[in-house]
């Protein structure tokens, strides 16, 4: 009976210790899966974090290349703005002109009433031309200069044997320019020499 008894005391103290060996690697499972989550946990977060930052950089190059484009807009805007205002000026200038153009030359022997006159279109002639300079608008007067097609536009051609070839020697009417855009041509007389090919931008219809 003994003996039986040590038997059955055998085998369950076997039993326990397979089922003690059974638990053990059940939690050797379990923290490996555990640490296995923890680990892929890490990687989503990382990479979460890495897509993010990548959305930010972007986000922030966007609004920089959105701010960059406004102030450019605004620059434009400040500058060319007037433009269209400009030219319609530009007919009340020649007018001006013209005026004084048509007056006498001399005020010494004129009329008071044709002299005030006179001064008069004169003052006003250079407040305008004034006011154009204050708002980027410049005069193009170009006599004497090199013929520019990109601001000049020749009217005609003339023989100027004490001029060399392209050069303005007459102004018909000025240009105007805001910076480098142009608002309106000069029309230009330019020399030429004897037998000489007429220059780029010649109106062969003037």
């Amino acid at each position: 009976m003994t003996n039986e008894n040590q038997v059955k005391n055998e085998e369950m103290g076997s039993v326990d210790l397979e089922e003690q060996k059974i638990d053990e690697e059940n939690l050797n499972a379990k923290e490996t899966n555990a640490e296995d989550g923890v680990a892929e946990s890490d990687d989503s977060l990382n990479n979460k974090v890495i897509e993010l930052k990548d959305q930010l950089l972007r986000s922030v190059a966007e609004l920089d290349n959105y701010r960059k484009r406004v102030d450019r807009e605004k620059e434009q805007l400040r500058k060319f703005g007037i433009a269209n205002f400009a030219k319609e000026l530009l007919a009340v200038a020649d007018n001006l002109r013209r005026a004084l153009e048509s007056g006498p030359s001399e005020l010494a022997g004129a009329d008071e009433k044709v002299k005030n006159l006179i001064v008069g279109v004169e003052m006003t002639e250079k407040e305008l031309l004034g006011a154009f300079e204050k708002n980027g608008v410049r005069q193009i007067n170009p006599l004497g200069e090199k013929f520019d097609y990109n601001f000049h536009q020749a009217m005609f051609e003339v023989e100027a044997e004490d001029k060399e070839p392209g050069i303005v020697v007459q102004v018909l009417q000025p240009g105007y320019a805001i910076e480098d855009r142009i608002l309106r041509a000069a029309m230009v007389g330019v020399s030429k020499s004897r037998g000489a090919d007429q220059p780029e931008g010649l109106d062969e219809k003037a």
